[in-house]
């Protein structure tokens, strides 16, 4: 009696879990679909050979594509020497976005702790007004700041009004441009983790500080910074990971010159019909975006694990 009832209890779980798979058969199908199978062609393209008016050339594998990310060879005399446009490029975008992080969470972390430290009643107005660029298309949102760093744009006309110029300061098309640009859309998805964590804080430890004679900067580098790291390290990547893959900000502030990672993508796709090359720098910028989650979610367990302790 006992084996049988065993068997039975054993047949019910096989039964449940096999349910369970068909159930998830439909979401798993459409995540194969939609999510890894994109993802599988960018990988096999860059892998192929280079079509002669784009495209790819059908199961005519070569890894030029990849070789060329990093090098290349002299048009002239076939000498192997560095992708120094690239190289630029890949620089440029990492420097770009690693500002645009740093000056985020310096702007951030204060209206953060400022709407943290409001009455209930009002966190919630302030949370509003934080979200209202998300109604309007990031295009639209890259053309307003246009119209703030262009010549004739609102930075220049009050520096000349105030006589610390004579003439516009040249801001549009330049790095800078880009940078204004990049925290002007990303803030406030700086904003709204830190805000998550400051919330939970317990400003009594804050109290407890002042009690023991610690000063602002101590409270501050001691208590505050260490029990928000999870909000820190999550606004940063969703600043980070936005701003190196950029396009938008970049073609409409940058100009043709000052182009980032998004940009010379889609410039392989495009004029330079290189359809591998763009495949790779595709796959590129998805192995850095890759490695900053992993730093992400490892910064967040360590943070959770001591916040246990």
């Amino acid at each position: 009696m006992v084996n049988a009832a065993q068997q039975a209890a054993d047949r019910a779980e096989r039964e449940h879990i096999r349910n369970r798979w068909l159930l998830s058969a439909p979401a798993l199908l459409i995540i194969l679909v939609a999510a890894i199978g994109p993802l599988a062609i960018v990988v096999l393209y860059s892998f192929m050979a280079k079509g002669d008016y784009g495209d790819v050339k059908y199961w005519q594998f070569s890894g030029d594509a990849w070789f060329n990310v990093l090098f290349e060879r002299d048009m002239f005399d076939d000498t192997l020497g560095l992708a120094w446009a690239n190289i630029s490029i890949f620089s440029r975008s990492l420097k770009l976005s690693f500002i645009t992080t740093l000056i985020t969470l310096f702007l951030g972390f204060p209206t953060a702790y400022f709407i943290a430290t409001r009455p209930p009643n009002r966190r919630e107005l302030w949370l509003f007004l934080i979200t209202i660029p998300f109604w309007t298309n990031i295009l639209i949102r890259t053309f307003a700041m246009q119209e703030v760093v262009r010549n004739e744009g609102i930075i220049n006309s009050a520096l000349i009004g105030l006589g610390v110029i004579d003439k516009p300061i040249q801001i549009m098309f330049t790095d800078w441009a880009i940078l204004f640009g990049m925290v002007y859309v990303y803030l406030p998805l700086m904003v709204l983790p830190l805000y998550a964590s400051l919330e939970k804080l317990d400003f009594r430890l804050v109290e407890a500080g002042y009690d023991l004679y610690a000063t602002r900067l101590q409270v501050l580098r001691r208590i505050i910074i260490p029990m928000v790291k999870p909000g820190i390290v999550a606004g940063s990547i969703l600043v980070f990971i936005p701003s190196l893959g950029a396009y938008v900000i970049p073609r409409v502030l940058g100009g043709g010159k000052n182009m980032m990672l998004g940009n010379l993508i889609e410039l392989q796709f495009g004029q330079g019909r290189n359809w591998p090359l763009g495949s790779a720098l595709s796959i590129t910028l998805m192995v850095i975006v890759t490695l900053a989650l992993l730093v992400y979610v490892r910064n967040t367990a360590k943070g959770g694990g001591n916040g246990h302790v």
